[in-house]
């Protein structure tokens, strides 16, 4: 393996048949992620129950996204200063902050393009799989 080269992901043993339902704790937004990208996990056999704090992060990383994009949207960028002055609105680094840990945790969980490529396309089994979890 060349330095600084991430090893590849491969389909485990244990995986996950069935798409767990959202922990309750996470906001709506968390939970859209969730129903989102879980589907895709459990059909690339990915996701185990080892790993599923891991998407729940994820997902509440990128629920913090959109909760701050929508509050920035509806505040706008910048907030007055007690002298007078604007600066940025403090949402705008919450977004970035969540928007690196997504990605970090995107990556570990095969979900980006790059990622994904390492984890494997699914073989013709396991699509036949993709009637049997409704996709």
């Amino acid at each position: 393996m060349a330095r600084g080269r991430k090893p590849t992901l491969k389909p485990v043993d244990g995986a996950l048949r069935r798409v767990p339902v959202a922990p309750r704790n996470l906001t709506d937004e968390a939970k859209a992620e969730w129903r989102r990208v879980a589907p895709d996990l459990v059909r690339r056999k990915v996701l185990t129950v080892d790993n599923l704090s891991l998407l729940e992060s994820y997902a509440m990383a990128i629920g913090m996204v959109k909760i701050s994009a929508d509050t920035l949207r509806v505040e706008g960028h910048a907030v007055p200063t007690a002298k007078g002055g604007m600066q940025r609105h403090p949402a705008v680094q919450t977004m970035r902050e969540f928007m690196c840990e997504g990605r970090r945790l995107a990556a570990e969980l095969g979900l980006t393009p790059t990622s994904r490529n390492k984890v494997g396309a699914p073989t013709e089994d396991q699509d036949d799989d993709l009637a049997d979890l409704g996709v």
